[in-house]
């Protein structure tokens, strides 16, 4: 594992179960997923609307919110995420919801593709991660090799507009790039959820370690690995909707 994910790690195991039940346990997740999963999929619903019995990958999967709604659809899912206290969650929400998920601990561009090569019939990538991953290549080469045949990658991210968009939850990227836009250096940052807890323990938070990319990198590392893009989406900032917050790539490996 190399220093970033070995960075990273440490920060994402560092009081996320705790964080993830302050926000819901997962008996009470469980129940709000069940209400009706396919709403939890936002903006990317009408691509899971047959997904019964294939197999999708969910790098960076996290505490199980897009996995659990997935499974509950039909799909054998597999999460790959780093930390250890994601998993104890996702695992008690896979449970509560009675489905049954696959997840890897460990650093995704590390996979092992003699168990994993052309396996999946969809990755979905969502939520913001491309950021956690330096190596962008590498990110994308794994991700294409994972895949079947004309198997279909959907990548959802924070918008790189953020770069230098000072609204919202872009101000920390802001803050860290200067409001440089074409930026490429590695940078320190908080874990996604240090705000929420009180300021007297946030210094106690280990840092994570992040590279912002701008829009240019990102497609062309997907064209790089071998993916032809179908479709490209740009959706709108939570905060200001005249504005950019998130985009969406779907490419498929043919």
């Amino acid at each position: 594992m190399n220093e970033q994910s070995t960075k990273n790690k440490t920060a994402w195991e560092y009081r996320a179960y705790e964080y993830w039940n302050n926000q819901g346990s997962p008996s009470e997740k469980a129940e709000y997923i069940k209400n009706d999963p396919m709403a939890r999929l936002r903006y990317h619903q009408r691509y899971f609307e047959k997904i019964e019995n294939l197999k999708i990958a969910n790098p960076c999967g996290s505490n199980g919110r897009i996995a659990v709604p997935l499974a509950l659809l039909g799909a054998n899912v597999t999460i790959f995420d780093i930390s250890e206290e994601n998993k104890r969650y996702a695992m008690e929400l896979a449970e509560c919801a009675q489905v049954e998920i696959n997840y890897n601990v460990g650093d995704f561009c590390e996979i092992d593709l003699t168990e994993y090569d052309c396996y999946f019939d969809i990755a979905y990538s969502e939520g913001g991660i491309l950021h956690y991953f330096a190596d962008i290549d590498c990110f994308m080469s794994k991700i294409f090799s994972i895949l079947k045949n004309n198997g279909q990658w959907i990548l959802s991210d924070f918008h790189p507009f953020r770069k230098i968009n000072r609204t919202g939850s872009s101000m920390m990227s802001v803050a860290q790039t200067e409001g440089d836009y074409f930026d490429v250096r590695i940078h320190k940052g908080n874990v996604a959820y240090k705000n929420f807890f009180k300021k007297e323990e946030q210094d106690a938070f280990p840092d994570c370690s992040l590279r912002f990319f701008t829009l240019s990198e990102i497609i062309n590392a997907v064209i790089k690995a071998g993916f032809v893009i179908k479709e490209f989406h740009e959706h709108p900032n939570f905060e200001d909707k005249k504005l950019p917050g998130e985009f969406t790539i779907i490419a498929c490996k043919c």
